[in-house]
């Protein structure tokens, strides 16, 4: 049941943290998998090589915040594999601002990466899904998408779209048999947080709010994406899954 040898995998923001993760984990399970990455060439390529070995593996390198540039990607990407069996819009950024402070322009910034990224490479790669009548979509949000997050406000609302699109979308493609979910970690220690997390004050103030007592891996979000890919999920559509160690208990 969790064998993808067959399927092809299309994974955003892939060289390094949870998307890396995500190379990983279906690669192992025999998935051909093909990532995106912006400006880290050397580690998409270390990713290529490692994985090649076991599965097909290959990194195409695309500016998300353009939309020709993932018109592009989606193309390639049907050229070199033919079809898109999984979608996983997994690229983001968090950078931290009160609401005084927020700029147009970060605002913008973060608007295009985190949610109009995912809407683009929704709209060009659902299109063979519909065709196939088979596929599956899964956004990674964030608890912040539920819950507001102080001081993060352009990035809890970027989530918060990303939620409520694939709720949207869900309703909108389940007669095509495309299932459409969504995964909402909490703290996930990666290069992205490392900043944050970094402070020790910081680190055991947010540690005490996990019940289970520790900070995700990149490894413990990938596992449940991977099973959302898998038959073992066929009839789930529209869920938000959360992955944070009992912090936040929303659904």
């Amino acid at each position: 049941m969790l064998n993808l040898k067959k399927k092809v995998i299309l994974i955003t923001g892939g060289s390094r943290g949870i998307g890396a993760a995500c190379v990983k984990y279906f690669c192992l399970a025999g998935a051909s998998v093909a990532f995106t990455y912006k400006t880290n060439a050397s580690a998409a390529a270390r990713l290529e090589k490692r994985f090649s070995k076991i599965s097909t593996c290959k990194a195409y390198k695309v500016d998300v915040s353009n939309e020709e540039e993932i018109k592009d990607c989606i193309r390639l990407v049907l050229k070199d594999f033919k079809r898109i069996d999984v979608l996983i819009n997994n690229t983001g950024i968090w950078k931290e601002s009160k609401i005084s402070k927020i700029t147009t322009a970060a605002w913008d910034e973060t608007m295009k990466i985190n949610l109009t990224s995912t809407f683009l490479f929704t709209k060009y790669a659902v299109s063979s899904m519909k065709q196939k009548r088979a596929g599956r979509i899964i956004n990674v949000s964030s608890t912040a998408g539920q819950r507001g997050e102080a001081n993060y406000s352009h990035y809890a609302a970027s989530k918060g779209g990303m939620i409520a699109f694939t709720k949207s979308l869900a309703t909108e493609l389940g007669p095509f048999n495309i299932n459409v979910n969504c995964i909402a970690p909490g703290w996930v220690i990666t290069d992205m947080t490392h900043k944050a997390l970094s402070n020790k004050k910081t680190f055991e103030e947010e540690l005490k709010k996990i019940p289970l007592g520790r900070i995700a891996s990149a490894d413990d979000i990938a596992g449940p994406i991977l099973f959302l890919a898998t038959d073992l999920a066929r009839h789930i559509s529209g869920e938000i899954l959360n992955v944070n160690g009992g912090s936040v208990l929303v659904g």
